[in-house]
């Protein structure tokens, strides 16, 4: 009988130390070391070493709908990584660089259970409502602060959305398209630029003239001014769309603005 129990219990505790372990186990110990597993909070950004999983399958879910499709890409990429596969914005991968294949480092089987896990798990409704927020208030931002008389989604910020996409596979742009598009940035962010350095201290005092009491007929020239260069920065702008747009064939049109309605 006792040896019956010896057994029992030595079989049992081979199994528990044989047991294979879960993906979440394995997403601690294999991907944890460099991505961050909870929802980062903006004093922790600037230590991290690669983006949160939490962006990552923000990303990676916003790109690609099927989940099927969602592993495929986790697991070729893990193990084959290039900045034109990435779905990360173009700026951020070289922020971080592109991340160092696993090849080796993890097996099929084992990248198999991690990919099920962080599919399943990323990102959490508390991540996609802080991301949201944030684009909400960046667009709140950028039009508080904008130079331009027209402010709408339909006359896009080109150069922002292109260097977001710059070395992406599907957009494909080619060393000829890069290096025009690098000269119609420079002309357009100079010229912006200028533009709103004169355009603050001009802003400000009309305000200051309004909070003190002047009449309406002494601020109108101020106003003035500031429509002259907003209206010189709307061409700028509007410059800038216009080369891009002949630089850039349809087929990428339709991939960085699937909405452009030219």
């Amino acid at each position: 009988m006792k040896i019956t129990k010896t057994l029992f219990f030595t079989l049992t505790l081979l199994n528990i130390t044989n047991a294979s372990p879960t993906g979440e186990e394995l997403t601690k110990t294999k991907c944890a070391t460099c991505h961050m597993l909870e929802v980062p909070k903006p004093n922790t950004i600037s230590t991290l070493k690669a983006p949160p999983l939490h962006a990552v399958l923000f990303h990676i879910k916003s790109e690609i709908e099927n989940p099927i499709e969602q592993k495929k890409f986790i697991m070729d990429y893990v193990i084959n990584p290039k900045a034109s596969k990435s779905v990360c914005e173009s700026n951020k991968v070289k922020n971080f660089g592109v991340m160092p294949s696993q090849k080796g480092k993890v097996t099929q089987e084992e990248l198999s259970l991690i990919t099920d896990y962080v599919i399943k798990t990323f990102p959490t409704p508390k991540f996609v409502q802080m991301i949201t927020s944030m684009h909400k208030n960046g667009k709140m931002h950028g039009l508080k602060n904008s130079p331009f008389l027209m402010n709408q989604e339909a006359l896009p910020h080109l150069t922002k959305i292109l260097l977001q996409n710059w070395d992406k596979a599907k957009l494909a742009l080619t060393n000829e398209q890069k290096a025009k598009l690098l000269v119609v940035r420079k002309e357009t962010m100079k010229g912006v630029k200028k533009i709103k350095k004169a355009l603050k201290p001009l802003e400000t005092e009309v305000i200051d003239m309004i909070v003190d009491g002047e009449d309406l007929t002494k601020i109108q020239p101020k106003v003035d001014e500031v429509a002259k260069l907003k209206a010189q920065a709307t061409m700028i702008h509007l410059k800038c769309l216009k080369d891009s747009i002949e630089v850039l064939t349809d087929k990428q049109m339709e991939y960085i603005l699937p909405f452009w309605d030219a």
